[in-house]
C-alpha cells in the first residue's frame, strides 16, 4: 500500500494536533503514515488556512506557522484553483463548500481514499471516504 494516496481531511488532522480522545491514536496513526512515505500523504490547501485560524485559541502564532509548516514539508499540498472553484460553486449537490472542495482535491489528484470522520458528508464522492479506523485495518 506505499503508493496508497490519501487526502486527510481537516479533522484529522486537528484529532492528532489536539489530541482529541477518543480519536487521537487512529489519527496519530494515519499522519505517521503519511509522514513516514508509507502512504502519500495530501493536504488540500485550504486545510493548512483553516488550521491556522482553528487552532488560534489553543496555540501561538509562531507554534501555529511551526505546526503548519511541519504539515506543508510532510505532506503534497494540493492547491486551488480558479476551475475547481467554479466547479465546486456550480455543483448541483453543493451543501459544505469545505467539504466539497475536499472532494474536488481528491478527485483532481486521483488520489484512492479521503480520511475522514465524517463520512456521510462525503457519501457523493467519487474518491471513497474512510475512517480512519477502516484504513489501519486494511492494512493489517
Amino acid at each position: 500500500m506505499r503508493n496508497t494516496a490519501l487526502l486527510i481531511d481537516t479533522n484529522i488532522v486537528l484529532d492528532w494536533i489536539l489530541c482529541r480522545e477518543p480519536f487521537h491514536a487512529n489519527a496519530k496513526a494515519i499522519i505517521e503514515l503519511c509522514i513516514n512515505n508509507e502512504v502519500q500523504g495530501y493536504l488540500a490547501c485550504h486545510t493548512i488556512l483553516n488550521m491556522f485560524y482553528i487552532l488560534r485559541k489553543e496555540r501561538s502564532i509562531a507554534q501555529r506557522k511551526e505546526i503548519l509548516l511541519m504539515l506543508c514539508n510532510s505532506f503534497d499540498i494540493i492547491g486551488i484553483d480558479h476551475k475547481m472553484l467554479i466547479e465546486v460553486l456550480c455543483s448541483d449537490s453543493l451543501k459544505d463548500i469545505e467539504d466539497d472542495m475536499q472532494m474536488q482535491c481528491a478527485v483532481e489528484k486521483e488520489l484512492d481514499y479521503i480520511i475522514t470522520r465524517n463520512i456521510k458528508d462525503f457519501k457523493d464522492s467519487k474518491v471513497k471516504a474512510m475512517l480512519p479506523e477502516d484504513f489501519l485495518a486494511l492494512r493489517r
